[in-house]
């Protein structure tokens, strides 16, 4: 993989959200789970659809806390607009386990 300079990470905005509302996402070519995650007021609330079906059912998901990445471009999941990629990482079978803060932090907080 290669190298990136400080500026190069300091242009990935990523911060941290508390989920707000999630629903099954059927429609979806994968098993997904739509959610609306709340950023804080400087940014309000967002929407993302994640492949997170193996870990979590959507009951589950109001309240956590997740990082996402906020400045990528909107992407059109089926009906579904998509517009921040929250960030997990695979377990032994390849399913997406969320990251997030090991403790309360305060929303809309970026991680550097």
């Amino acid at each position: 993989m290669a190298e990136i300079t400080f500026d190069d990470f300091l242009k990935v905005d990523i911060r941290v959200g508390r989920v707000t509302r999630a629903e099954p996402y059927p429609e979806a070519r994968k098993p997904a789970i739509k959610l609306w995650v709340d950023f804080g007021p400087e940014i309000g609330e967002r929407k993302s659809s994640a492949q997170i079906t193996a870990h979590y059912d959507p009951q589950t998901l109001v309240g956590k806390q997740v990082m996402a990445v906020m400045n990528f471009p909107p992407r059109q999941i089926g009906r579904f607009m998509s517009e921040v990629l929250v960030l997990g990482l695979p377990d032994d079978a390849g399913e997406i386990v969320l990251i997030g803060p090991d403790g309360p932090v305060p929303v809309g907080g970026r991680m550097h």
